[in-house]
């Protein structure tokens, strides 16, 4: 997707924001998004956790088949 930018064509990115957000507003923007990819990265770690725990109970059953094993267990 990025692959055709190039050098020149992120600084030309650079130097719009700057122009838009101006030097003040950038590293709060910047910080904002780091936090952001942080917590999604997180998020998304804990899923992944999640899963891996459910399969280790019984591995050989698929979503399906634990559901109905939930249900003639109830």
């Amino acid at each position: 997707m990025f692959q055709s930018i190039g050098i020149p064509g992120l600084i030309l990115i650079l130097v719009i924001s700057l122009i838009i957000f101006g030097p003040k507003k950038l590293p709060e923007i910047g910080r904002a998004f780091g936090r952001t990819l942080t917590e999604f990265k997180s998020a998304t770690k804990g899923l992944v956790n999640d899963e891996d725990k459910d399969q280790g109970e019984n591995p050989e059953l698929t979503n399906v088949e634990k559901k109905q094993d939930k249900s003639t267990v109830s």
